[in-house]
Order: structure tokens, then C-alpha cells, then sequence
């Protein structure tokens, strides 16, 4: 949550929140995800049948899962990264809702936006853990819309 509050409302405040969050999605499975389901959809409408929008509650241990992590410790960090951007939500929604007094409010917005900078620094170590060990699992499609797959830098996604 952001922009509630004219404190926070400079556009380089939300963009560096922003990109924290897009940060943490993206790394951390949740964009994968939603490719997935996304994908399923247009396979559905493709081959003549009724899609059924996505309806997915996913949790952080379920969410690593489709980010394909090969090293343990980098799915770990993962999950702590998805769990501390979950609560920011928390503080914000006090900060931005509930207190009315700038001496209260101001500190737990500024400690949502420290939490998911926390989270993001741990997003960036997840990829770094998986691009030492050349696993980063990439996922284009391919020109006629099927997913491809790698993860060593040099191969070729099949």
C-alpha cells in the first residue's frame, strides 16, 4: 500500500516501492504463477472448450513451487521474501486507515515501505544463489504460444 498518505506520494517513493514489489513477485514464483494459469486459460479457449477464469489462493511454500527453484536455501529465502511482503499489509493498512496522527501513522508506513525493501534484498539473493549454481529456470513461449523451458545460461529453452 502506498500513496494513501501525501507523505508518501512522490512519485520516486512509489516507484522504488514499486519496483520492491515487482521485485519480489517476480523472482520469488508468484509471476510464474500466473503465467501458468494464464496459459491454462488461453490452452482451454484454443482447443474449443469453456475457460474457467483462475481461482487460485496460493500460500508462500505453494507459491516457490512454481518459481522451480533448485537449491533449497534459495526456496527458503524465497518464502521468508513472499511472507514479509504478505505482512506489509499489516502496518500499511494501519498507517494508512486506521491512525490519524502523523506521529503514528508516518513510522508504520515508513516500516511497510523497510519491509518490503527487506523483502525485495532477499528476492535479489534468491536469484543470485540460483545464478551461481547456472539453475535460473526460464520460461518463454515460443512464436506459436508453447511454453519453453531452460536453465543453464547457455541452452537453448525447448
Amino acid at each position: 500500500m502506498i500513496g494513501a498518505r501525501s507523505e508518501f506520494l512522490a512519485p520516486s517513493e512509489m516507484t522504488l516501492f514499486n519496483s520492491d514489489i515487482i521485485r519480489v513477485l517476480s523472482v520469488c514464483g508468484v509471476t510464474r504463477l500466473i503465467q501458468h494459469e494464464v496459459d491454462h486459460v488461453i490452452s482451454e479457449i484454443k482447443n474449443g472448450h469453456s475457460a474457467q477464469m483462475p481461482k487460485v489462493i496460493a500460500s508462500a511454500e505453494t507459491i516457490v513451487e512454481s518459481a522451480g527453484f533448485s537449491n533449497p536455501y534459495a526456496k527458503a529465502k524465497a518464502i521468508a521474501a513472499l511472507t514479509i511482503a504478505e505482512n506489509v499489509s499489516k502496518l500499511t493498512t494501519k498507517g494508512c486507515f486506521k491512525e490519524h496522527d502523523p506521529v503514528k501513522y508516518i513510522p508504520l508506513v515508513a516500516a511497510g515501505h523497510e519491509m518490503m525493501r527487506a523483502a525485495s534484498l532477499l528476492a535479489d539473493e534468491v536469484r543470485e544463489i540460483e545464478k551461481y549454481n547456472d539453475s535460473v529456470l526460464r520460461t518463454p513461449h515460443s512464436s506459436n504460444g508453447r511454453l519453453k523451458s531452460k536453465n543453464k545460461l547457455f541452452s537453448v529453452p525447448e
